[in-house]
């Protein structure tokens, strides 16, 4: 180790930390973590390796923090983050205050928020300048992907928030053995987080000055007065944002989608993965009862040997709780109510118990909430309704402890991609499911086209129809055109593309966002599991012009089997009638986002026009709203 650096470390650590910290054989690691202990002076510094002491030292000093709560179920803890009002408050991702630093000159895209690269160092180091004054500094080690995979990424994290740490503990394989077998010039992504000021209940006290600056050029993440995780585990959407400019490097993808295995006929095991913005569906769809989970959020996506391989990025959920029931998501619920170690954020805790919405039993009228201490009616100080447990509110765990875990979860060369899935939240527009006519049918017209009405996993309005490029948007670290390139370009490298599908969990009578759902929340089992019998071709379609139907007599028998409900021909009208006007609105909408992106393929807009003229001819030979029985 430089002498230098050894001098600044040696102040702030241990024996053991510092031999941990020696043992890799990294310069550059040395340098960022003495740069990490010169710009915010913490008290002490403690290293950890991938052992389970390290583990068990930092799920103590959550605790003792009084960042997490212990609760009455052994292993259940729950961490609140900081709240003013409805309006000011750390309870979802702030895309306002995360920028790419970029140098002056260089645009990702009207999209993309950035700030000039020297401006935004100076800003954001500012604010870490003594953020970590009389507080432990926790240096992290994980890996991205399987380690010893050609899917692997090292990871170091450092941070002074012991909630951030332990949830990463949950969520990501550790990586500290994986970078030191990498020698003296192993690279990594390295993410630098202080909470800053916290309040009497562990959160941070200064949201006003929130700030996520992701530095391109370094792979280097800077989080500071945040504890929300998708503001603060470097690992999560921040890496994702790094990940997707080093795939852009390599020929490869990094993307937002779960990957999950989905059981056929005769044993079989298909593997899908699947982008949905937050709150469509995406987890609950990975967790299908009696199908397998690899992943519920990041994906990496590989040509090996001509084959689609991919991984889950991550080992664990951090899930949206919120409507996480015994009847609609079982698995899920069962893991959450039983011994084991989980982390709730920002839930309703009554007598040592976590309540939320739609959990299917009622709820206390007074406990303690994000908000303190909470009373039903309760509201803030614009009048607004506090709720007894956050929209947002989120549940952290580890997928090896789910009864349905895949077994080749950890497996280094990832699983056989057989389909893709999109899916957004959608009242009056796309059917429930349908299949690309071909992978650049399914790239343009669905991924790349996709929109979704806003929830609460990001900070502003709910319910507002927002354009998401493959659910990706908030995460690209390179032009659109660029994006989709890759993706289109993947399936040169594959002896056979995967099949894409669309699918849409929130279609409504009428189109009426108001109205009632045409689908039931356990319908999606059905639109997946016909999805694997298109893959291996056991079904028949109905040609529409956006793209391949199912048909009401292969639907039935699945509604039969998994819901023991009756599918009527009625009900198969309803949902997969083409709604004309609403698709033609939708082309006009993408076609006007991607007039505005300097860098689109002119494939795009040839593929947009196609389906536009076959919806028009449709139009003319049969009106408006079309059955599937008249295609």
């Amino acid at each position: 180790m430089d002498p230098k650096n050894r001098t600044v470390l040696a102040a702030v650590m241990d024996e053991q930390s510092l031999a941990t910290l020696e043992a890799v054989p990294n310069d550059r690691l040395h340098a960022f973590i003495a740069d990490a202990v010169t710009l915010c002076q913490p008290a002490s510094v403690k290293v950890c390796c991938d052992s389970a002491d390290d583990r068990a030292y930092v799920r103590r000093q959550a605790v003792a923090n009084a960042e997490e709560q212990a609760l009455a179920i052994d292993g259940h803890t729950v961490h609140f983050d900081g709240f003013t009002s409805n309006r000011d408050h750390d309870q979802g991702r702030d895309k306002g205050a995360t920028k790419y630093l970029l140098h002056e000159g260089v645009s990702l895209g009207p999209d993309v928020g950035a700030t000039e690269r020297s401006a935004g160092l100076a800003e954001v180091r500012g604010f870490l300048a003594g953020a970590m004054a009389g507080k432990e500094m926790y240096v992290r080690f994980f890996c991205l992907g399987p380690t010893g995979s050609v899917f692997a990424i090292p990871c170091v994290q450092c941070t002074d928030s012991a909630y951030v740490a332990h949830s990463e503990d949950l969520l990501y394989r550790g990586g500290y053995e994986d970078l030191k077998r990498r020698g003296t010039d192993g690279a990594f992504f390295r993410f630098l987080h202080s909470a800053g000021r916290l309040g009497d209940r562990g959160a941070s006290a200064e949201v006003a000055n929130r700030r996520i600056y992701i530095d391109v050029d370094e792979d280097l993440v800077y989080s500071v007065n945040t504890q929300y995780g998708g503001n603060t585990i470097g690992l999560k959407k921040l890496a994702l944002r790094l990940a997707i400019r080093k795939a852009d490097r390599e020929g490869w993808l990094a993307e937002h989608m779960f990957v999950m295995g989905v059981r056929g006929p005769a044993g079989r095991v298909t593997y899908f993965t699947g982008a949905f913005p937050s709150a469509c569906g995406k987890t609950s769809t990975a967790m299908l009862p009696g199908e397998l989970i690899v992943g519920d959020d990041i994906a990496y996506l590989r040509a090996v040997d001509g084959q689609a391989r991919a991984v889950n990025v991550e080992s664990g959920i951090f899930g949206i709780i919120r409507d996480v029931n015994p009847d609609d998501d079982p698995v899920i619920y069962r893991l959450l109510t039983t011994p084991g170690e989980v982390i709730f954020s920002n839930v309703l805790i009554a007598d040592d118990r976590p309540y939320w919405l739609g959990m299917g039993e009622a709820i206390p009228d007074a406990g303690t909430n994000y908000a303190g201490p909470w009373h039903k009616g309760m509201t803030d100080s614009d009048g607004a309704e506090i709720t007894p447990s956050h929209k947002n509110a989120r549940y952290t765990v580890e997928i090896e402890r789910l009864e349905n875990a895949d077994p080749n979860l950890h497996t280094p060369e990832g699983v056989l991609l057989r389909g893709v899935v999109y899916g957004g939240r959608d009242s009056d527009t796309w059917v429930p499911v349908k299949q690309a006519f071909d992978w650049a049918h399914g790239i343009i017209t669905m991924g790349a086209s996709l929109e979704s009405e806003t929830t609460a996993a990001t900070l502003g309005a709910e319910g507002v129809r927002t354009f998401n490029l493959m659910s990706n948007l908030d995460f690209l670290a390179i032009g659109h055109g660029k994006y989709i390139r890759n993706n289109l370009d993947f399936a040169a490298k594959l002896d056979a593309a995967p099949a894409v599908f669309a699918v849409n969990y929130f279609l409504k009578e009428g189109g009426n966002p108001a109205g009632a759902y045409l689908n039931g929340m356990q319908d999606k089992h059905v639109w997946i599991k016909w999805a694997e019998r298109r893959v291996h071709g056991d079904v028949d379609v109905i040609e529409g012009p956006t793209g391949l139907l199912p048909r009401h007599e292969d639907l039935a028998p699945l509604f039969k089997e998994l819901l023991g409900k009756a599918y009527t021909e009625a009900d198969y009208v309803k949902q997969f009638t083409i709604r004309v006007p609403e698709n033609l609105a939708k082309l006009d909408r993408i076609e006007a986002v991607y007039r505005g992106v300097d860098d689109t393929p002119e494939i795009v807009f040839e593929r947009l026009a196609a389906q536009r003229t076959r919806l028009e001819a449709l139009r003319a030979a049969k009106g408006d709203y079309v059955s599937p029985l008249d295609l």
